[in-house]
């Protein structure tokens, strides 16, 4: 991998090439980030991390053997206009913006070009991204190969259908904030209990942690995992009668569709 290029300076950008450099997986040297115009944002990434920043689009594209699409939804189609006459034979474009169909991308483009469709998560950074990806018209199964080993680097990756992203995008893309969402929650109730919020966070951080490893390597679904915490009559049961009474698996249940409905609103303002 001689170069990659991200077109978008953003927080998904941002998580993608830092784990790809926190993996190793390429050098700092050959990646190049671009924005519209943001100097100040470019210069803080090249302090940070030692990456080419740019905003001369035609410099970032040039020789790239990947370039991330990873700008925000409404700039897209903009962007894509302002990078066609950039676009080089064989380069494969992979998208990781939420509710952009990689049909989309082509006719902006006016090219037959590979196009990989991904939702990585900012878990990214420290290369623990749940991140799908789904191959468009023209791309071919090498390139799903190589979007599978570039986002390998940083997580875990599943195959999935095109018209399945939506989901994914409302499940894996944005479930880091539901679960910091769900801390927030509990590190201010232990506050409010008495403890500092340094021995809350270590205690909450480590009990989410905890329950990741098991739904991951445990053969059990998380009804029985729960069930196996839970003691009759006992403390969590107490708790958990206290989540149905306030009825938040509806909540949780209401989210979810809500962000796959957003994701979906997003790909019709094509």
């Amino acid at each position: 991998m001689n170069k990659i290029a991200f077109i978008g300076a953003g927080s998904m950008a941002e998580a993608v090439f830092a784990g790809l450099i926190q993996t190793n997986f390429i050098d700092k040297q050959h990646i190049y980030v671009s924005n519209k115009e943001n100097e100040v944002r470019l210069e803080e990434i090249r302090q940070k991390y030692g990456v080419n920043g740019t905003t001369n689009k035609k410099e970032a594209m040039k020789d790239a053997d990947i370039v991330f699409l990873a700008m925000k939804p409404h700039d897209m189609e903009n962007a894509l206009i302002e990078i066609k006459d950039y676009v080089e034979t064989g380069q494969l474009f992979i998208s990781v913006i939420a509710g952009k169909s990689t049909s989309f991308i082509q006719e902006v483009l006016g090219k037959e070009v590979a196009v990989i469709r991904s939702m990585p998560n900012t878990s990214a950074t420290i290369g623990q991204s749940a991140t799908a990806i789904a191959k468009g018209a023209f791309a071919t199964d090498k390139d799903i190969q190589i979007a599978e080993r570039i986002f390998a680097s940083i997580g875990t990756v599943t195959v999935v259908e095109e018209e399945e992203m939506h989901i994914v995008t409302a499940i894996s893309g944005s479930g880091p904030a539901y679960m910091y969402y769900i801390v927030e929650a509990m590190e201010k109730a232990a506050i409010e209990a008495g403890l500092s919020k340094e021995t809350a966070q270590q205690l909450i951080s480590q009990t989410v942690i905890g329950a990741g490893n098991m739904l991951q390597q445990s053969e059990l679904s998380p009804s029985q995992l729960r069930i196996n915490v839970t003691s009759p009559n006992g403390t969590t049961a107490a708790g958990l009668d206290a989540l149905q009474a306030y009825k938040v698996d509806e909540g949780f249940i209401a989210c979810v569709h809500r962000a796959k409905e957003r994701s979906e609103q997003l790909g019709k303002d094509e």
